[in-house]
């Protein structure tokens, strides 16, 4: 197949993932349409279902969302700014992905694992605030 949109009036769901550069391989890409990670329309899809422009799709990576529509079809993956002009993302799911980037930041800044295990003194210090609680 070529590359060029002017050929091109579909491509397969997984490969144009892959080429999107939202998954690494399309084995990946196909494993999350598989286990409904990805929706065409509102609704789920076969890797092997064609994604033409215009088509409007929801993908969940990890712990983000992204809602995007399909501006440029390709079967083959290039370099980042090529991979970034094949879809738009939804000013709304910008936002949204921000937000939660933004909750999971601040959970995490409060609890800072320790470094080691604790030395003597601070096992002292764990025993006797235990001992508080039992009372």
């Amino acid at each position: 197949m070529s590359t060029d949109a002017n050929t091109i009036d579909a491509v397969r769901l997984d490969q144009w993932l892959w080429a999107a550069r939202f998954f690494k391989t399309r084995s990946l890409a196909r494993h999350a349409i598989e286990t409904g990670k990805v929706e065409v329309g509102g609704q789920r899809a076969k890797p092997s279902r064609a994604v033409r422009i215009g088509d409007t799709l929801r993908i969940a990576r990890a712990q983000e969302v992204f809602e995007v529509e399909v501006r440029g079809l390709s079967d083959t993956r290039g370099p980042a700014p090529v991979a970034q002009a094949l879809y738009a993302e939804s000013e709304a799911s910008r936002s949204a992905r921000e937000q939660a980037r933004a909750l999971r930041a601040a959970a995490n800044a409060g609890y800072r694992a320790p470094e080691g295990r604790p030395d003597k003194r601070a096992r002292r210090l764990i025993r006797a605030l235990g001992d508080i609680d039992a009372s």
